[in-house]
């Protein structure tokens, strides 16, 4: 097999490792079930409003979902701590950054996320981290990621808060354009979001698939599209079976069986399905700018 023929066919299983990756550091967190997903929707939304270039959009897409790569590394009493984040704890979150840029050197398609995980807490005024640079020093994908990721916190619940109101979250990133947010990609934001073009995604960890939280004890249960009637699915936090009666667009039922799962079944999984989906957009998108990424890693 010649080298030109061998190096696209080797982008598919390094686009899956990465997601594969991402989805492992997002499975320690019982509250975040579909943050990734979410902010990665939102940030391809961003993405084709600005009329972006189709591997561009992949590109990006491909960044929300990777954006958190380095929270690995942050500890579990901080990450998950129900109240507020003393200096020191906040110093230790701030290294998140940092942490997802050295995991993914070496990888052969390191330069298709790293401006996304190293540079999304930037802001335009300069107050971001982990280097505080300021205004177009800051790389266009990282300034999608940074609006994304910060609208899905503000509107998805948390061991501290409860997610607010879509129109609140809005509003906020209105008022910050310019300062915490790019003026421009804040503003596009706004209108996507007052236009209900990010309802499908609020509150949703796949498409068409809401977000469950326990009957137990509240964290969310991650249903899989493939889900089956009468199949079980386990709370990661509490450990509790629930059994999975039936969904449609806007609503889940399950069932609290009583019963605690067994450390076999609370093993981590990913969502093979979606997985899949998201891998054969991102090769398609990808591949014919693909090549030369593979040969500069080389």
């Amino acid at each position: 097999m010649t080298k030109s023929n061998h190096v696209p066919s080797l982008l598919a299983p390094f686009i899956e490792n990465l997601y594969r990756m991402a989805w492992i550091v997002e499975a320690r967190d019982p509250y975040t079930g579909g943050h990734l997903w979410r902010v990665s929707q939102y940030s391809r939304l961003l993405a084709q409003d600005l009329g972006l270039e189709i591997d561009e959009v992949a590109q990006i897409e491909l960044g929300g979902f990777l954006h958190d790569l380095g929270k690995v590394g942050i500890p579990d009493a901080v990450l998950n701590k129900p109240g507020p984040l003393d200096d020191h704890e906040y110093a230790l979150i701030k290294t998140h950054p940092r942490i997802g840029a050295r995991l993914l050197r070496g990888h052969p398609l390191a330069a298709l996320a790293h401006e996304a995980v190293m540079m999304h807490h930037e802001m335009p005024d300069g107050r971001g981290y982990p280097d505080g640079l300021s205004g177009e020093d800051i790389p266009l994908i990282a300034r999608i990621v940074g609006i994304c990721d910060a609208f899905d916190a503000m509107t998805s619940t948390r061991p501290y808060r409860k997610g607010m109101p879509v129109e609140k979250a809005l509003s906020i990133i209105q008022e910050a354009a310019g300062k915490q947010f790019d003026a421009d990609l804040g503003a596009r934001f706004v209108h996507l979001g007052r236009e209900g073009r990010l309802d499908h995604v609020v509150g949703h960890t796949d498409h068409g698939i809401p977000i469950m939280n326990c009957p137990m004890c509240g964290p969310t249960i991650v249903v899989r599209r493939d889900q089956k009637p009468d199949e079980y699915v386990y709370c990661h936090h509490c450990g509790s079976q629930a059994r999975f009666k039936f969904r449609t667009d806007e609503n889940i039922e399950l069932e609290p069986t009583g019963v605690k799962g067994t450390a076999d079944q609370l093993e981590t999984e990913v969502d093979e399905a979606l997985l899949s989906a998201l891998v054969a957009g991102a090769y398609q998108n990808l591949a014919p700018r693909y090549k030369g990424l593979l040969d500069a890693g080389r």
